[in-house]
């Protein structure tokens, strides 16, 4: 029996006995030979993958937070997509940069308050008028379920718990009232913000992106540049035609609903036009909205009819506006858009609901980019080899010819300052290729 750490002699071959202790490299290896290599990778995508999650929950978590200084910039950068080409259509109509970022703004809240304005009008109206039909729809509606067993007193006592509970509840629901006028302050104070930096996104958007980019390392500039330009326009091609998708569902449903006499048909599509910006979600709410309207006012057999008209106009957005003009604009599957609808509602409630569609519309167009890896290669197709050297040439060129320039203007050309500058001349036309646009290179010839 051999001590621990004496070689052994077995046969011509010589071996360590099992009790020596072990160095780090002989443990390393004997764990690399054991541990089998597909559970070797699967380690390291899960701790990479786990730290991905966590970085993401605390930014979740961190947004929740200043929620009400990011909501404002996201819906101003969203806006400005929007307004950016009429704004660049009126600097280009030789109108200041200032002044069209305004009225590109108030030419956007006219637009709001006049929509708001009629609705709230036929509103007024139209409540006027169905106060009538409405009690005359509710007698029907409980005539209808009497006829399905149920009792005046049993509705009797519905209504009387339902009492009970909200005069039991009374501070639970004057809470409710007072953080609603919190988050009413909050939604004022978010829409003053988002136009305040709307005003900044039109007139130095790129200048804004420009000072970004100088916290990527300089290599990855070119790429990280790229890619967000075409995020930025993937999201503007996004953001106008869903408003020309809302306007499709508004005015198909309001007319609907006004050739059916359904009352409010005006102000019901302008609810329309609103809920569509909450890719499907909104489109099931607000047809719902229009049924029951439909049902309380005309009866069940217009609310049928009121059904088939909304569900017409979903199927003309799902199966014609959103392959032929969503798709094309931003390149999303329907099934990639309900569940980011689904995730950003479950993490952050209505505002992921609005924003969700928006985030992986640019994610998609900015990773597409960095897939394609178009910074690589020009225009006709050169190798990027190429390109970086003549770009340092150029920069060498731009460098060295002002001494030259200042050398000239001393006077000072001696035998051997002649010889060096002709020297460097040369240096730079090898470099370049070109001593067409060389000022020395014109001089001597």
């Amino acid at each position: 029996m051999n001590t621990a750490g004496e070689p052994a002699a077995d046969g011509g071959r010589v071996y360590v006995d099992d009790d020596a202790p072990l160095t780090d490299d002989e443990v390393k290896s004997r764990v690399a030979a054991d541990v089998p290599y597909g559970l070797t990778v699967a380690a390291a995508w899960s701790w990479r993958v786990l730290l991905v999650l966590i970085m993401a929950g605390a930014a979740v978590w961190l947004f929740s937070h200043v929620s009400i200084l990011v909501i404002p910039l996201l819906i101003a950068a969203l806006l400005a997509t929007l307004l950016h080409p009429i704004h660049m259509f009126l600097i280009r109509c030789k109108i200041p940069a200032v002044v069209s970022a305004l009225l590109c703004i108030l030419m956007l809240i006219g637009i709001v308050v006049g929509l708001i304005t009629l609705a709230g009008q036929q509103l007024v109206v139209g409540f006027s008028d169905m106060s009538g039909r409405v009690v005359e729809g509710v007698n029907g509606l409980i005539a209808w379920v009497q006829t399905l067993g149920i009792t005046t007193d049993q509705w009797t006592s519905v209504l009387d718990d339902l009492f009970n509970a909200a005069r039991n509840n009374s501070q639970a629901i004057l809470s409710g009232a007072l953080g609603f006028g919190t988050t009413a302050g909050n939604i004022a104070a978010g829409m003053v913000m988002a136009l305040f930096a709307l005003v900044f996104f039109l007139l130095d958007g790129n200048r804004i992106w420009l000072f970004l980019l100088n916290f990527v390392p300089r290599r990855h500039r070119r790429a990280i540049d790229g890619a967000g330009r075409a995020g930025w326009t993937s999201l503007g091609s996004y953001v106008r035609i869903q408003i020309f998708v809302a306007f499709v569902d508004a005015v198909g449903i309001g007319f609907g609903a006004y050739l059916l006499g359904v009352p409010l048909a005006m102000p019901l599509g302008v609810l329309v036009f609103l809920g569509s910006f909450i890719p499907i979600v909104g489109a099931v709410l607000t047809g719902a909205v229009a049924v029951l309207l439909a049902l309380v006012a005309n009866g069940l057999v217009n609310a049928l009819l009121m059904l088939l008209v909304v569900l017409a106009v979903q199927q003309l957005e799902s199966n014609v506006l959103q392959p032929l003009v969503m798709g094309k604009a931003v390149s999303l599957h329907p099934l990639a858009v309900f569940l980011a609808v689904a995730a950003g509602t479950s993490v952050l409630g209505l505002v992921g609901a609005v924003f969700a569609v928006p985030v992986l519309a640019f994610a998609n167009s900015a990773v597409r980019y960095v897939s394609s890896r178009p910074w690589e290669r020009n225009d006709t197709g050169e190798n990027s080899t190429e390109t970086t050297f003549k770009e340092r040439a150029a920069a060498l060129e731009d460098r060295l010819l002002p001494q030259l320039r200042q050398v000239r203007k001393r006077g000072q050309r001696s035998d051997s300052t002649t010889d060096a500058e002709t020297n460097t001349d040369d240096a730079v036309t090898d470099v370049t290729g070109d001593t067409s646009s060389h000022p020395s290179s014109k001089e001597r010839s």
